[in-house]
């Protein structure tokens, strides 16, 4: 098996653990980030009273509205990406020996190598699984809506002229649901709502990886010059630089993660046209006009908390899956092959 499959299904694997474990927090944030009216801000309620209210009035299924299609967009995104990260590494790597066998540089991959190499493996990503989070933010930001269709009941109590409301549950929203809403507004390229913001955002997961590699590189560097132990690096130690580099890249491209989970969501048709994005630029132009610059930062500290957690979890899965693999392939290897019996 190859070092870019290893890393592609330990990348995948991490990254479902992580989406269980954090989804109830990605649906209040994705939320948070589409509520266009600033005088409803329920990024202002903290997040686990937001939970309460949702688990209160829709149910605990609507914490894990999307989780299907977002556990295959998970392991689909981390495997693509681990996939390509591997694969841009190992020849940016080679570059680096290449150049220091011509006296240029020590053959270490430096930070801007690095940045390029998670850029790349990135655009490939979101090309790739775009439509996947479009449906998936559809089923966060959709709640339980209730049709009231009048009824005329003639009853003792009530007036002939005030006649009772009849509240009529919607039907289940499923994934199928989602999917044909999407196409319906916009056909295919409905599904690559918000492409541009995200690839913008590749930013995120190039700083990202920048941090932790270079955290990483230090903490070995560090490690491997004391004279006092020369053990290798924790999973703990994995988890913690996870966190930092996660949290980093998070503060930074915030306001266009905002902007993407508002063009994924339902437009909203008529009405008031605040609430209606024709494309990227417009909805960035409406929200510095409604909103102001607060609206860019909606719901901000409970997405820290879950993508950190989240990116700290991922790292310390993926790092201990491709040492099991690592292990059980070279195990294996130095097996001694019986001869057969006569």
């Amino acid at each position: 098996m190859s070092d870019a499959a290893i890393n592609g299904l330990a990348g995948a694997g991490g990254g479902i653990i992580a989406q269980l474990i954090t989804y109830p927090l990605q649906t209040v944030n994705t939320r948070q980030q589409t509520d266009r009216d600033p005088a409803k801000d329920h990024s202002k309620i903290g997040t686990v009273e937001q939970m309460c209210q949702v688990v209160k009035h829709e149910g605990w299924g609507r914490l894990y509205g999307g989780l299907a299609p977002s556990l295959v967009g998970t392991a689909a995104s981390q495997g693509v990406y681990y996939y390509f990260y591997q694969i841009f590494r190992n020849r940016a790597e080679a570059s680096a020996l290449e150049r220091r066998e011509r006296g240029v540089g020590d053959g270490s991959v430096g930070m801007l190598s690095s940045l390029v190499v998670a850029a790349l493996s990135g655009c490939v990503n979101v090309l790739m699984t775009n439509p996947i989070w479009v449906v998936v933010t559809r089923m966060q930001t959709h709640t339980k809506a209730a049709a009231k269709k009048h009824q005329q009941i003639q009853t003792p109590a009530s007036a002939p002229d005030e006649p009772l409301l009849a509240v009529i549950e919607s039907p289940r929203y499923g994934t199928a649901n989602a999917i044909h809403e999407v196409y319906d507004e916009a056909g295919v390229r409905g599904f690559w709502k918000g492409v541009l913001p995200t690839l913008i955002m590749v930013s995120n997961p190039s700083i990202q990886f920048m941090l932790y590699e270079t955290l990483l590189k230090k903490l070995k560097e560090r490690r491997s010059s004391s004279k006092i132990t020369n053990r290798g690096v924790t999973a703990g130690e994995i988890f913690l630089l996870g966190a930092l580099a996660k949290l980093g890249a998070t503060v930074v491209t915030y306001p266009l993660l905002v902007v993407k989970s508002r063009l994924q969501a339902k437009q909203v048709a008529g009405g008031d046209t605040r609430h209606h994005y024709e494309g990227t630029l417009d909805a960035i132009m409406k929200m510095i006009r409604y909103e102001g610059l607060p609206g860019f930062y909606k719901g901000m500290s409970t997405k820290i908390v879950q993508s950190v957690l989240a990116a700290a979890v991922l790292f310390m899965v993926k790092e201990e899956i491709v040492k099991g693999v690592r292990f059980l392939l070279t195990k294996d290897k130095a097996l001694p092959v019986r001869p057969k019996s006569l």
